[in-house]
């Protein structure tokens, strides 16, 4: 049987009761789960390890072998968005596999393992914690029993959308996942088959309310931790996927209490953009990566999340990150870029397109002083576009802690956002919009003017060619995917909105071989089960291998 380690605040435990019944061994002995619940502390342990471990450690690939793609639940916001159009993974980088529909997406290989590890074994501590509370928990167990109970929902309403080849409003019916709560004993794990999207879905809200009840009068220390806020956003979240819009805006407005939207200023800050949780209060949950994190002390910080998305260092340094060194960014989709004004903050998240026009040696001048309104060091981000031998849709949206351009083990320490206040305007607007078209779109363009203060309802519906949604609904999908891009929602977007893609296009930057068009959601955005959880779990029925398509489509013309 395989065996692999999981860590839990440095408490082992022996068996990981997941569907696939995997053994989980402890480094260098043999604790007990029992020895490992009775150890002084051990309770406050398991709760703090459901948000502080969620990042930055080797959760699949453990300590034997660390993959650069391998550092936690903010690996997966990549994996999700370039599966879509709207992020480019070039130069054959690891995240590849998910962008190119490669054969590591079948069951048999590696990567397809990758997302129900990470996701089961967060799932299995949550269902630790929840074992110590006891049914009634006593006043000093509830708080964790209500973030245990918010985690796992988070972790189910995830893996639904992943692994469900419709969404809730399109077939209720659809297989998500198995459902391993904490009470299932090992005869039942070998015969426990995916649930629909209306039995999952009735889960994820079961536990939603328990969390709320038990958080209602929780305050917590930091962002890191799930709070009632917290709660009402995924309650808000799991709604609007079902398309119950009285519950979706309800719950979104809720979810807003306390928040203020980011301004255009904060959103394009050199020193503190999207890396400081406290610089802003939009950010409603977060997580982050800290000196110690095994993802920041091996190999230079070479598989954390700054090594994709954090431009700013000198490249062709050995150890300063795959972006840099080898020309691995992740780019946005050119059509996407050149649907922003100029009048809107966010295009400045972006390189320019335009700069691919010049030579990169002999207008090197002119680039880097270019540069500089994007940049306090232009000659960095000169050198990583010479070194992925383009500059046009480098992003400038994550930036390096503290400003810090040179050491990357320091600047890679950064924080990221898993809920934002933003998100929850944006569901008001179409939850309301589809009750009453007048206030979603009021709503819509309140949220809009922050960024581009000359926004007109409907000018972006050029964007999108014959899509069957109404035009506020599309409206709000090109908002999100300029807000939140790089945070992980594309592909739920595009399941949630049966959306096709768009990658062949006049002047597009996709990779050649890969620029494909669809008219619905692409086959590869529905995830394969593992071969080894049916090997284990007689009730699985996987989802069919995806296959890439044969060459290019023709081009669209938008």
């Amino acid at each position: 049987m395989k065996k692999l380690i999981l860590y839990i605040t440095g408490i082992s435990a022996l068996i990981l009761p997941t569907s696939c019944i995997q053994e989980f061994e402890p480094q260098g002995g043999s604790v007990s789960s029992d020895q490992a619940a009775n150890a002084p502390g051990s309770y406050d342990n398991f709760v703090s390890s459901l948000t502080s471990a969620i990042s930055g450690k080797f959760t699949f690939s453990g300590s034997n072998y660390q993959q650069p793609n391998d550092f936690g639940y903010t690996g997966f916001y990549l994996i999700r968005d370039v599966m879509g159009q709207d992020m480019v993974a070039v130069n054959n980088n690891w995240f590849s596999t998910w962008y190119q529909c490669g054969v590591g997406l079948a069951p048999i290989y590696l990567n397809c393992q990758q997302p129900w590890t990470y996701y089961y074994s967060e799932i299995y501590a949550c269902n630790t914690v929840l074992k110590l509370a006891g049914e009634n928990p006593d006043e000093n167990k509830i708080t964790g029993a209500g973030i245990a109970h918010c985690m796992r929902a988070m972790c189910y309403l995830e893996l639904a959308q992943m692994y469900a080849p419709k969404p809730y409003a399109a077939d209720k019916s659809a297989l998500t996942v198995p459902i391993i709560p904490e009470n299932l004993n090992l005869s039942e794990a070998t015969e426990n088959p995916r649930v629909s999207n209306e039995e999952m879905y009735k889960y994820i809200l079961d536990n939603l309310d328990m969390a709320e009840e038990q958080l209602k009068d929780y305050v917590r220390p930091d962002k890191t931790t799930p709070d009632v806020s917290v709660v009402y956003g995924y309650k808000a979240r799991t709604y609007l996927l079902m398309e119950d819009w009285v519950n979706a805006e309800k719950y979104a407005k809720l979810a807003q209490e306390g928040y203020s939207i980011m301004t255009a200023e904060q959103y394009t800050d050199r020193v503190n953009g999207f890396n400081n949780a406290n610089y802003t209060n939009s950010w409603m949950l977060t997580c982050g990566f800290k000196s110690d994190d095994p993802c920041i002390t091996y190999n230079d910080g070479d598989s954390s999340w700054g090594t994709w998305m954090i431009c700013e260092f000198p490249s062709g340094s050995d150890g300063l990150g795959y972006l840099n060194s080898y020309g691995g960014a992740n780019l946005i989709d050119r059509h996407l870029y050149e649907t922003i004004p100029a009048t809107d903050a966010r295009k400045k998240c972006y390189i320019d397109f335009a700069l691919d026009e010049l030579d990169p040696v002999e207008d090197k001048e002119e680039i880097i002083e270019a540069l500089k309104a994007y940049s306090d060091v232009p000659e960095n981000v000169y050198g990583t576009g010479l070194c992925q031998d383009q500059f046009g849709g480098i992003p400038m949206k994550f930036r390096s802690a503290n400003g810090n351009h040179t050491t990357n083990q320091v600047g890679y320490c950064v924080d990221l956002p898993m809920m934002r206040v933003e998100e929850m305007i944006l569901i008001e607007a179409e939850a309301a919009g589809m009750q009453n078209e007048s206030k979603g779109i009021q709503i819509l363009t309140d949220f809009a003017k922050t960024r581009d203060p000359e926004y007109v309802y409907g000018s972006h519906n050029e964007a999108y060619n014959n899509f069957s949604t109404p035009a506020l609904r599309n409206e709000i999908w090109w908002q999100r995917r300029v807000e939140f891009w790089g945070e992980g929602l594309a592909t739920f977007d595009i399941k949630r909105l049966q959306k096709g893609i768009i990658r062949s296009y006049p002047g597009t930057n996709h990779v050649a071989g890969y620029r494909w068009n669809t008219d619905q959601p692409a086959d590869w955005m529905t995830l394969c089960i593992i071969q080894t959880e049916s090997n284990y779990n007689g009730g699985i029925i996987n989802n069919p291998t995806p296959i890439a398509p044969t060459g290019d489509s023709p081009e669209h013309t938008w």
